[in-house]
């Protein structure tokens, strides 16, 4: 027996109701297996497929159970019994096995086994069974054994009681062929003559039974291939509604009704599957498209993120620095105020230094007035001197000494007045530059002013561009996390797809075991 793995007889229970189903082909590899007897297996159904059906026997199971299932498989009989199978990690479970072969054009092309869960009474005697006949194995004496999945015992007595207990067909015969052996024995009794009645009887007797028996197990041998036949799956059969009246005619139509009724639910199945496979490629086909789609977005979002956080740090650097220069700005506006405001005082402070220079200047005036009268008020004194003689010599000094001034007083006036008018004419150039100085300070602080409105304006766009930048920034931020989740729930379609694809292909796969009329 092929060792495969531990053993812990532990016992997986079953849930009621589980239905394990599982093909193979002609060598016992696994061809299918449906979910229930995957799970039941402890296996992945990628570790199942392919493999020996074997690799789930149980060692407590005898070799008897398995060569009489072969032997009835391949007499294209179907065989039940409990089955112990084992587990991946060594547990087992009870099923009832039903195991019937795979008709294809007449040949069997495989076997279908469908599992079901017993009950404990029968697992408990099916336990004590097995244990008897392994034990019979070991002994080299086997006692019990099994034909067709039934229990035969090999001692003498049991093999009587076999041979005395006909089967369906023998019973037929023999009470077919009873009545016309009364018959003769009556006659015989009669005082006819024995020997032709004899013969005449038997003659009648087997004619008789052999008529009755083919008319009874004839028909029954036909239903019991309709059943064979519907239980391998072969639904490909076209047997004629029959118009016995009797019970054979009911059972062979409602056989024929059987298969028919197969025939339109698994039709309607594989138009489904083939439906669902239709739609599921479908799906996946427009989950690959917008899975592409969608990461084209996603990359088109990351670049766009990153173009806008560049944009966003040169935005805030040009708001900081148009309030530096809002800033700069205000202050140069309040240095030309001053500048202005100091110009209008200069040219204030000239023209009053103009008008001293005028009072100056008059007073020089009046000053070189009274020189001018003093020196011809000194002529007129040294005239008069002169006239006086000795008397007036000293007088004349004074007057030519007053004389002396005046003309000094006279030259001094009259440089002071150069310088004055002078001073005046310099005074005069440098009031109107100051003024041209003030104008063009004036125009210099409406331009400041202008700037810094400017400047300012220009401050608040970026404050302004900054927040929707930083909005715009926010909702492309969104929108990408919007698009990765996009992403994954494509993923997770695309994984539901591939997942239906996947159940659909079992249910395809278990479709396929039955074979409809072409």
């Amino acid at each position: 027996m092929r060792k495969t793995g531990p053993v812990t007889q532990r016992e997986l229970m079953l849930d009621d109701g589980a239905t394990l189903v599982s093909t193979t082909d002609l060598k016992s590899r696994i061809t299918y297996c449906n979910p229930a007897f995957v799970a039941a297996s402890g296996y992945e159904r990628d570790e199942l497929i392919g493999q020996p059906h074997n690799l789930i026997r149980h060692p407590d199971m005898p070799a008897e159970a398995f060569r009489d299932m072969w032997a009835t498989l391949e007499a294209g009989e179907p065989w039940t019994a409990l089955v112990k199978n084992r587990r991946k990690n060594g547990d087992h479970y009870w099923v009832r096995a039903n195991v019937t072969p795979v008709i294809e054009h007449g040949r069997i092309s495989g076997y279908m086994s469908v599992r079901t869960k017993p009950g404990r009474e029968e697992v408990a005697e099916a336990e004590a069974l097995y244990a008897r006949m392994r034990d019979e194995a070991q002994a080299g004496r086997l006692v019990t054994t099994l034909h067709r999945a039934e229990l035969v015992s090999q001692t003498p007595g049991a093999r009587l009681a076999r041979w005395l207990r006909p089967g369906y067909g023998a019973r037929v015969a023999l009470s077919a062929g009873a009545a016309p052996l009364v018959v003769t024995a009556a006659g015989v009794l009669a005082g006819a003559a024995w020997l032709p009645m004899l013969a005449a009887g038997a003659v009648t007797a087997v004619a008789a039974a052999g008529w009755l028996s083919t008319l009874a197990t004839r028909p029954l041998r036909e239903a019991t291939g309709i059943a064979n036949r519907l239980a391998a799956g072969d639904l490909s059969q076209r047997s004629d509604a029959s118009t016995r009246p009797d019970e054979i005619g009911r059972l062979m139509r409602g056989l024929a009704q059987l298969n028919v009724n197969l025939q339109a639910i698994v039709g309607d199945v594989r138009r489904e599957v083939d439906g669902i496979h239709t739609a599921t490629r479908e799906i996946a086909g427009g989950n690959q498209d917008l899975s592409s789609r969608t990461e084209a977005q996603a990359s088109n979002l990351q670049q766009t993120a990153a173009a806008l956080e560049q944009i966003t740090a040169t935005i805030r650097q040009n708001a900081d620095a148009a309030r530096t220069a809002a800033t700069l700005a205000q202050q140069a506006s309040e240095v030309a105020r001053r500048g202005g405001s100091a110009a209008a005082d200069a040219t204030q402070r000239m023209d009053e230094i103009r008008q001293s220079s005028g009072r100056i200047g008059e007073i020089i005036g009046v000053i070189d007035g009274i020189s001018f009268q003093t020196n011809i008020l000194a002529l007129n004194a040294a005239v008069e001197a002169a006239r006086a003689g000795e008397a007036g010599r000293g007088f004349a000094v004074v007057a030519a000494e007053v004389r002396q001034l005046a003309q000094r007083t006279s030259a001094a006036a009259r440089e002071i007045k150069a310088l004055i008018e002078d001073s005046a004419r310099k005074v005069e150039s440098g009031t109107k530059l100051v003024a041209d100085t003030g104008a063009t300070v004036a125009q210099t602080l409406d331009a400041v002013t202008r700037v810094t409105q400017l400047v300012s304006d220009i401050s608040m766009a970026s404050e302004q561009q900054s927040t929707g930048v930083v909005q715009v920034n926010a909702a492309v931020a969104n929108l990408d996390t919007l698009t990765q989740q996009n992403a994954a729930m494509v993923e997770e379609l695309a994984a539901t797809s591939s997942a239906l694809s996947g159940q659909a292909d079992v249910v395809a796969e278990a479709v396929r075991i039955f074979r409809a009329a072409a």
